[in-house]
């Protein structure tokens, strides 16, 4: 049986869990009054006595919780709990990124001669992953589908398949699903529904509360939120899906987050919240002074009223996060002149930090696909992804609005 995290006792904001939970005294780990969690370096712990009847295979918290790292870490434990909190889920997993969270939450639920229904739009690692291993490798069907719509994901569902794979929004044209009305899709047919939540985080989108199965996080992005650890969560409240999460992690992969990794994400989550709040603030602000762009072809931010989806976001998320797309009235060229004439936003890949990024996903995230290919599901030469980070949002207007004028 997979460990069990979900919190007990009265419920908590989530601007109290994401200080707290998780770091109260760790049974089976020294006690010393640490307001933070400690960094468990240590690779192995005594266990005190032998157990000659316990099968090493599975968790068993009644005996001797921690006696190898790569099996369970108390530093790994905390943050572990506090993940699972501030989903409302009973398990929680930490794994070594994002990528290895998203392979083992595939893992527990597929199998060879097995189909799966993926949104077309997934993040690039993603769809690599679906089509090069999945599909070429381990004999798993996989059909990509414009999620947007429900009845494209129910049209593509057959007797065999056993997943469908959704992330909401998406990257980096920002479309949603109706998460709600696929898990009943799903059900239907006796599938699993998993979510990406990485560009909304469980600040803004809880996709259990919604009816998804397995919800994945990449934490390297908002939850940790100061661009200096990669790393993966799952999160669920099925416990068959979490005793095979849990073996994936410590078993088959080894590929449990590290325990200073987890003590980075621990320290990002106490400012969560807040970050959350201003990036949402920030990136508002930003998507309104582009739309109003004479540059600005059309921005992407579904909390602007005209994204398609914007009734769609307003019931399914608290709040509409710090990712938007814009794309210029420029030329490839000049689209890379703006990149390069910006000062306070960076130009680089990923996203969720304090920082603001811009990254075009034509030449940086997306360049492996055929240029046709991109143009297809709306990738132009002039297509920009931004990441609204935390700084004056005073400072960010006035770059953007300096580099657009070099283009005009």
């Amino acid at each position: 049986m997979a460990r069990q995290h979900k919190p007990s006792g009265r419920d908590l904001h989530p601007d109290t869990l994401s200080i707290k939970h998780g770091e109260e005294a760790t049974p089976g780990a020294p006690e010393a009054g640490d307001v933070v969690s400690p960094i468990h370096l240590a690779t192995t712990f005594g266990v005190g006595e032998v157990i000659d009847d316990r099968d090493w295979t599975e968790y068993e918290p009644e005996h001797n919780e921690f006696f190898y790292s790569r099996v369970a870490n108390p530093t790994r434990h905390a943050l572990e709990k506090r993940l699972a909190a501030l989903h409302d889920a009973e398990f929680g997993f930490a794994f070594a990124a994002g990528l290895s969270a998203i392979s083992a939450a595939v893992m527990s639920s597929v199998q060879p001669g097995d189909h799966v229904v993926a949104f077309e739009q997934v993040y690039s690692g993603t769809d690599m992953m679906l089509r090069r291993l999945f599909d070429e490798r381990l004999d798993v069907d996989v059909t990509f589908v414009d999620a947007t719509e429900t009845e494209t994901v129910a049209d593509a569902m057959r007797p065999e398949t056993t997943l469908v794979w959704m992330e909401t929004p998406t990257n980096p044209r920002i479309k949603l699903c109706d998460i709600e009305a696929i898990a009943d899709v799903a059900h239907e047919h006796g599938a699993t529904l998993g979510v990406d939540n990485t560009f909304m985080s469980p600040y803004f989108q809880r996709p259990l509360e919604l009816g998804a199965d397995v919800v994945v996080d990449s934490t390297t992005k908002f939850i940790n939120g100061h661009t200096d650890s990669t790393g993966g969560a799952v999160v669920t409240n099925d416990e068959a899906i979490a005793d095979d999460l849990w073996l994936f992690q410590v078993v088959n992969y080894g590929c449990g987050l590290p325990p200073f990794d987890c003590y980075l994400v621990l320290r990002g989550l106490k400012t969560f919240p807040l970050r959350m709040r201003q990036h949402e603030a920030n990136a508002t602000a930003v998507a309104e002074f582009l739309d109003d762009h004479e540059q600005v072809r059309r921005v992407f931010y579904p909390g602007l009223e005209s994204h398609p989806q914007h009734d769609l976001a307003e019931r399914q998320t608290s709040g509409h996060g710090g990712l938007l797309s814009v794309e210029l009235d420029a030329t490839y060229d000049e689209t890379i002149r703006f990149m390069e004439e910006l000062d306070v936003v960076e130009l680089a890949v990923s996203l969720g930090g304090v920082e603001t990024l811009v990254e075009h996903p034509a030449s940086m995230t997306h360049n492996t696909i055929a240029p046709e290919d991109r143009r297809a599901i709306g990738i132009t030469d002039s297509l920009l992804r931004f990441s609204v980070g935390v700084e004056h949002i005073d400072d960010i207007v006035a770059d953007l609005d300096a580099a657009l004028a070099s283009i005009e």
